[in-house]
């Protein structure tokens, strides 16, 4: 099958078009290479905005000084973040290396956004307690994995039923930043509440089989290598969302995880009747997991490895706090 047959059947197109149009080409080189829904957004939302900048003119007559001009505008005019910037190229990058296959000179003449160095925000003990006080029900069940085992917001979202070690009391974040796995803490205190939401899940799961449904969706290709595992109950989201959603790339009614916004705002809102003033949000928790892991005597290797860093200079950052070595890990919520 030919790249353009399968973008197009991808893209659900009736008829495969003749030549596909650039933003479908781009959308089917991501989907080849498992890039997530949101980057695929992003992306194809940065490439239109390089165009339109020079007035629709296509990516082919174009080269390294309009990917400057543009990435320049955004800093001077636009005044963009550092990481915003950076995402923008990351787009333009994939275009002409990937899509294009043009391989990109030094880009010279961009004015860049530098990013400032910043601490991270850190909750103490007593204001996690006193925040997570302020929540109930399921968003709290999910912010006390933020903090009680160190995930970040869409690795907590994400989580298979399968990836839940009662027995070992551990969890297995798959595909996690840079499509790592990586083992973490599932802390002792969870194991009940989660073993009862999970019943919760488990009776929501089998209503949707009865009706005819009950798929998740599965990455990669293990649709079609397991037909029947997207029906299986070992790959059901932990926190599935309260209604069935139609999938934006297989036009398939599934039932989704629920969404990360629904828990920023609750934390928001939690910290804000905790009276805690610290501009504190779901990643603090994760801030407050690592430092409170080392204030206990934690190793930092062990806290590098449990966080999921690539490199121990980032963990590094929360050394600041570090007061007495240690080897043993015990999840800070216990």
């Amino acid at each position: 099958m030919t790249p353009s047959a399968t973008a197009s059947s991808i893209l659900n197109d009736r008829s495969p078009p003749a030549k596909p149009k650039l933003l479908d080409r781009v959308r089917w080189y991501l989907r080849v290479k498992h890039y997530s829904i949101r980057t695929e957004e992003s992306y194809v939302d940065w490439i239109r905005r390089f165009i339109v900048f020079h007035r629709k003119r296509h990516p082919d007559q174009m080269g390294e000084q309009e990917i400057a001009d543009f990435l320049s505008h955004l800093a001077n005019e636009r005044h963009v973040s550092a990481s915003t910037q950076n995402q923008a190229f990351s787009a333009l990058f994939f275009l002409y290396q990937q899509v294009l296959e043009r391989k990109l000179e030094f880009i010279a003449g961009v004015e860049r956004v530098t990013r400032p160095a910043r601490m991270p925000v850190v909750l103490t003990k007593e204001e996690v307690r006193a925040v997570l006080k302020q929540m109930s029900g399921e968003l709290r069940l999910m912010a006390e994995l933020l903090y009680g085992s160190g995930l970040r917001l869409m690795e907590c979202v994400r989580l298979r039923v399968k990836d839940v070690d009662f027995g070992y009391t551990q969890i297995m974040v798959r595909d996690g930043k840079g499509l790592k796995d990586r083992v973490t803490v599932l802390p002792r205190a969870l194991r009940e509440p989660l073993r009862v939401h999970l019943e919760q899940v488990r009776l929501l799961h089998r209503q949707d089989l009865a009706r005819g449904g009950g798929q998740v969706y599965l990455p990669f290709a293990l649709s079609r290598k397991y037909p029947n595992a997207k029906r299986a109950w070992s790959w059901q989201y932990v926190f599935p969302a309260a209604k069935l959603s139609v999938d934006p790339r297989s036009q398939e009614v599934r039932r989704h995880h629920v969404q990360e916004k629904n828990l920023q705002n609750a934390v928001k809102m939690a910290v804000r009747k905790a009276g805690v003033t610290k501009p504190a949000s779901c990643h603090t928790l994760r801030h407050s997991f690592a430092t409170h892991l080392l204030e206990n005597g934690s190793d930092i290797r062990t806290v590098q490895e449990l966080l999921g860093h690539k490199d121990v200079s980032t963990t590094m950052i929360y050394t600041h706090v570090l007061k007495k070595p240690g080897i043993g890990v015990r999840s800070p919520l216990d």
